[in-house]
C-alpha cells in the first residue's frame, strides 16, 4: 500500500509515540585539578506533532503548525477499506487502523498495522492486517502496550489480542469468563490504572420496525488481557440511557461520559475495580437536550491534557424540505467546553462554539493543549436568509486559551467523494 504525495496546504488527548531519556554516568576518584565548569545542557527539542484524518479508505497525514494553527497535507496512504477508528501504541511507533466495508455482505473487516516514521510521521505497513468477522467500530491499546482491545457493534462484542514486542498483533486472548458487552457496543477504553475496562453500550431508540434497546456502561476488571467481574451501570431499565464514548481524567479518579442519545455529560467516580453506581454530576451539553436524535445527538469526548477542561461535540444533521431541497433543520453543531472543578470533578459549561460544518464524528486536541481540530463527516445545505448555502465537510481548527475557551481559526474544506471524513487524531513523534 504505497504513499502518494499531495499538494498544497489544505487544511486525543495526547498520544506519546517515542519516549527518549538521557542517562548520566559518574566516576569516582581523587581530583588532581579543579573540575572544568560544566557545559550548559542543550534544551530538549520539543516533540513534533502530526495530524491524521481519514476520508473513506484514505488516511491522510498533515504537518501541524501549532503556533499558526494550520494544517498542511503531506501524504496519504490507502488502507484496506473504510477507516473506522485509529489508535496509537503507547510506547512504540506503531499505529493501528480498524477498517470495514460496512456492507451487508459482511466480508471485509480488520485491523491494519503501520510503522510511524519518527521524523515525518509517514506510515509504512509492516505487518499483515488482522482479519475479523465483523465491523470493528472502536479499538484501543491498554496502557502497558501488551494488548489490543476491539469493540464490535453488530453483533455487539469485544475481543482482546496480544501485542508482540514490535507492536505487531499476535494471538487472541481466550477469555476464561463470558464477555457480555451489552447492546451496540460503541467504544472500549482501559482506565489509566490499567485494571478497569469500560465498554460504552449505546443501546438504541425505538424505530418504526424495532423496539427500544437498553444502553449501559459495561465495566470489567482487567488483568493480563483477561476480563472478569462484569457489571452494568445505567439508569433504571437503561431504555433511555445511551452512552457513546468515555474519557478518563489522567490523575484524578473521574470518568466523563458522552451520552449520545441524551445530550448529556455524565461524571462518574473511578473506584477500586469499577466506577460509581450512579453519576456524580449530570450536565446538558446543548440548549435543547430534549430534541434528541435525529435532530440532536452527542459525539466524542476528550479531557484536556492539563485535566482542567473537558470537550464534547454536539452533532446535528437532520434535514427539512426547503423549496424541494433538503437543508439542515433544528439542532446544534458545536463544541461544548466544560471547566472541571479540581476538588470535586464537577464540570461546568463555559462555552459553546460553532464548527461551521455538520456532524463532527471525531476531534483531537494537540498535546500542548493549545489547538483543537474537529472533523465533520459530510457536506450539508443550510438556510442562508432566503438562499441555500452548501456547507462542505471539513476540518475546523480552533485555538485553546489558558481558560480553556476556543477561538475559531479556520476551516479546511475536504472533498469526501471517496467516503466520509470519519476519524482524525494528533500524534506526537
Amino acid at each position: 500500500m504505497g504513499t502518494r504525495s499531495e499538494g498544497p496546504p489544505l487544511g486525543r488527548r495526547k498520544f506519546v509515540m517515542l519516549m527518549a531519556g538521557v542517562a548520566a554516568t559518574a566516576t569516582s576518584g581523587v581530583a588532581c585539578a579543579p573540575a572544568a565548569p560544566a557545559e550548559p545542557a542543550e534544551p530538549a527539542a520539543p516533540a513534533r506533532t502530526v495530524f491524521y484524518a481519514s476520508v473513506g479508505a484514505d488516511l491522510g497525514l498533515y504537518t501541524v503548525d501549532e503556533n499558526a494553527l494550520t494544517l498542511s497535507r503531506d501524504s496519504v496512504i490507502r488502507t484496506p477499506d473504510l477507516v473506522q477508528y485509529v489508535w496509537v501504541h503507547p510506547t512504540a511507533p506503531v499505529l493501528y487502523v480498524a477498517y470495514s466495508n460496512r456492507s451487508k455482505a459482511n466480508d471485509n473487516h480488520g485491523v491494519a498495522v503501520y510503522r510511524i516514521d519518527s521524523g515525518t510521521g509517514r506510515l509504512t505497513e509492516f505487518n499483515r492486517p488482522l482479519t475479523l468477522d465483523n465491523r470493528p467500530i472502536h479499538i484501543s491499546v491498554d496502557p502497558s502496550g501488551r494488548h489490543l482491545l476491539i469493540a464490535y457493534n453488530q453483533p455487539s462484542n469485544l475481543t482482546v489480542h496480544t501485542l508482540n514486542a514490535d507492536g505487531s498483533i499476535g494471538d487472541p486472548v481466550a477469555q476464561r469468563e463470558p464477555v457480555d458487552v451489552g447492546i451496540y457496543a460503541h467504544q472500549v477504553r482501559v482506565a489509566p490504572s490499567g485494571d478497569i475496562v469500560v465498554v460504552s453500550a449505546r443501546g438504541s431508540d425505538a424505530t418504526a420496525t424495532a423496539p427500544a434497546a437498553p444502553g449501559a456502561l459495561r465495566v470489567f476488571r482487567y488483568s493480563d488481557g483477561q476480563l472478569s467481574s462484569a457489571h452494568s451501570v445505567s439508569d433504571g431499565d437503561g431504555l433511555g440511557f445511551g452512552p457513546r464514548h468515555v474519557d478518563f481524567h489522567a490523575t484524578k479518579p473521574w470518568m466523563y461520559v458522552s451520552m449520545e442519545r441524551n445530550n448529556e455529560l455524565l461524571t462518574y467516580g473511578v473506584q477500586d475495580g469499577g466506577i460509581s453506581p450512579s453519576p456524580l454530576f449530570t450536565k446538558a451539553t446543548v440548549s435543547q437536550p430534549e430534541l434528541r436524535a435525529p435532530a440532536q445527538y452527542l459525539g466524542p469526548i476528550h479531557v484536556h491534557p492539563n485535566g482542567r477542561f473537558v470537550y464534547l461535540v454536539n452533532r446535528s444533521d437532520g434535514t427539512v424540505d426547503l423549496a424541494g431541497k433538503k437543508v439542515h433543520g433544528a439542532g446544534e453543531n458545536t463544541v461544548a467546553v466544560f471547566s472541571i472543578d479540581d476538588s470535586s470533578g464537577e464540570p461546568t459549561l463555559i462555552q459553546s462554539v460553532g464548527i461551521d460544518a455538520f456532524h463532527a464524528r471525531t476531534f483531537s486536541i494537540h498535546p500542548n493543549g493549545k489547538m483543537l481540530v474537529t472533523a465533520a463527516v459530510a457536506p450539508l445545505a443550510e438556510r442562508d436568509g432566503d438562499q441555500v448555502r452548501e456547507v462542505p465537510a471539513g476540518l475546523s481548527v480552533f485555538g485553546i486559551g489558558d481558560d480553556g475557551r476556543l477561538t475559531f481559526a479556520r476551516k479546511y474544506d475536504v472533498d469526501v467523494t471517496g467516503g466520509p471524513l470519519f476519524w482524525c487524531g494528533m500524534v506526537s513523534l
